[in-house]
């Protein structure tokens, strides 16, 4: 089974790699070691150090050498959209890179969404620091331009280099001529791990809320779910 999820991973990405070894490696979550301290690989946390680089200066230098006349406070900012883990996450998903991950038991269990996308984002990392050992800097660039530096034209078209309050705020103010604000309802918890409930609001009327667990986190979730509920 374990030999078949590789092979049709290996479809998924596009790539036969001469040492499989390294892809089932990019595939290996810490807590699977835990649990298995004789598996023949390692975790694929230096994968995931080394594709993070490989992939930052990938993305760089495209848009230094294809928006020549973008300051670099913008071309930061595109970047950032397309290295994110919520990006990640995504293209981890378009490659049906789950099947093959190797997780504790516990870990396989987690229903916990956040956790787990942090997981894949960190597993396409690896992957990438696995190509590059394997295949070299060209064909590495090959895959990030495919999978990765392909979304930017819709991050472009719906700005999503703006986070998102600074997004909502636009649109407020383009659809409704009104500047949001927003408004703690709630916090509960000890000082050390509190949870901020925030309210979003245009004039009097509450768009949405959010929470977090700083009053920034909660803004910016609420102002997430504020686009998605108007649609905008």
């Amino acid at each position: 089974m374990e030999q078949a999820q590789l092979l049709k991973l290996q479809k998924n990405l596009g790539i036969v790699f001469k040492n499989v070894n390294l892809l089932r490696q990019a595939m290996v979550h810490r807590s699977y070691i835990n649990e298995h301290p004789d598996f023949k690989t390692g975790h694929n946390e230096r994968l995931e150090f080394l594709g993070d680089a490989v992939l930052e200066i990938i993305v760089t230098e495209y848009l230094f050498l294809n928006f020549v006349d973008v300051p670099e406070g913008d071309l930061t900012n595109w970047r950032a959209s397309l290295v994110n883990a919520k990006m990640l996450y995504e293209i981890a998903q378009e490659l049906k890179i789950e099947d093959a991950l190797y997780l504790s038991k516990g870990e396989s269990k987690d229903k916990n969404k956040k956790s787990r996308q942090f997981i894949l984002a960190n597993a396409v990392e690896a992957i990438i620091g696995a190509i590059y050992l394997d295949q070299g800097i060209e064909v590495s660039k090959e895959f990030v331009l495919k999978n990765i530096v392909c979304k930017l034209d819709g991050i472009l078209e719906n700005r999503l280099y703006l986070d998102p309050k600074s997004r909502f705020q636009e649109k407020a103010q383009e659809m409704r001529g009104i500047t949001p604000h927003y408004q703690i309802l709630d916090q509960v918890g000890p000082d050390h791990a509190k949870t901020f409930t925030v309210g979003l609001y245009l004039g009097d009327e509450l768009v949405t809320t959010g929470e977090g667990s700083s009053k920034q986190e909660a803004q910016v979730a609420a102002a997430a779910q504020g686009l998605k509920q108007l649609n905008w």
